[in-house]
């Protein structure tokens, strides 16, 4: 029973789901530590307190994160299992559809892990914020059942986003935007304009996943009334958005290094793209929707390397 929740939690996108969080505590922890560096009186005491402090924030948000993106896909499970979307769906199998899990221990399932993440996400907030910041605790915090509710309602309802061509958006904001820009708020307690520009490219090469993941379902989604945006734009208009998402997060990096320039290191976010351009290459040439079931694992990778080769550009 364990190994099919173990399978519902879908291992494979979690290191998708943390690349904003990686590159968001890269960019905080460079700040800070640039802050500290100023302090020229600080005390190694004050310095090694910080460091602590640092670092729960960053596994918290990791956890935070990992908790969010299994509450999504235990509800994803759940929905489209519940709505038969997954019934003659390509690629890994689906627990509920499957019944391998009913829809009522799924439904537990999602209660506990939901609870769970809360309870991480809540020390989060203290750990980041303690008792003196309580404007910003109370902002995170309704950011935290923003995504709760965002995870759920993908698949999960009759008003399931999902459903009608949105899960773009929310894919955009919640991996993208908000997971840069909320870890470096977490360690700045500021924000800054340039810090968009890699919450962007984050966001398109997430999108791009969820792209792609449609592209491979989409004549059973089509049948199964999931309209997604691929669905909406058809096979080769896909095709063209998906090559845009790349591209454009290639160029809005290359805009970030450019303005933000101190060390050649900062461009070797360039190493990701490379599998990148072999995958775009396959898409192009690509005839038959399920054999994209491959190319998912290697955008999700590919994404996570760049969240670690631009961090630790920004460092070196």
């Amino acid at each position: 029973m364990i190994k099919n929740y173990i399978k519902a939690a879908r291992l494979r996108t979690l290191p998708l789901s943390v690349s904003g969080i990686i590159i968001g505590a890269f960019l905080g922890l460079n700040e800070s530590f640039f802050k500290v560096s100023s302090k020229l009186f600080n005390t190694t005491i004050k310095i090694g307190e910080a460091n602590i402090l640092e670092s729960s924030i960053f596994w918290l948000a990791i956890l935070t994160t990992i908790g969010f993106q299994v509450l999504s896909n235990f509800a994803n499970d759940y929905g489209d299992g519940v709505k038969g979307t997954d019934n003659e769906r390509e690629g890994e199998a689906r627990m509920v559809a499957s019944g391998a899990i009913t829809p009522k221990q799924m439904k537990l399932a999602m209660i506990i892990t939901g609870a769970i993440t809360t309870i991480i996400a809540l020390l989060l907030i203290y750990v980041s914020f303690g008792k003196d910041n309580f404007l910003y605790s109370v902002i995170f915090f309704g950011l935290g059942i923003a995504s709760i509710i965002a995870a759920i309602k993908y698949t999960v309802g009759k008003s399931a986003y999902g459903y009608s061509g949105f899960g773009d958006v929310f894919v955009f904001i919640f991996f993208g935007l908000l997971a840069v820009i909320g870890t470096y708020f977490l360690y700045t307690k500021q924000l800054n304009l340039a810090i968009f520009l890699p919450a962007i490219t984050i966001g398109l090469l997430s999108t791009a996943v969820l792209n792609l993941n449609n592209m491979r379902d989409r004549e059973n989604d089509a049948v199964s009334g999931k309209n997604t945006l691929v669905v909406k734009m058809g096979a080769e208009s896909a095709k063209l958005y998906h090559y845009f998402l790349i591209v454009a997060s290639f160029i809005v990096a290359l805009l970030y290094t450019v303005i933000k320039f101190q060390s050649p290191y900062q461009f070797l976010f360039i190493v990701a793209y490379i599998p990148l351009i072999k995958h775009l290459v396959f898409v192009y040439k690509n005839k038959e929707e399920a054999l994209l079931d491959g190319e998912l694992k290697k955008v999700a990778l590919s994404t996570f390397l760049f969240s670690i080769l631009f961090g630790l550009g920004q460092i070196l």
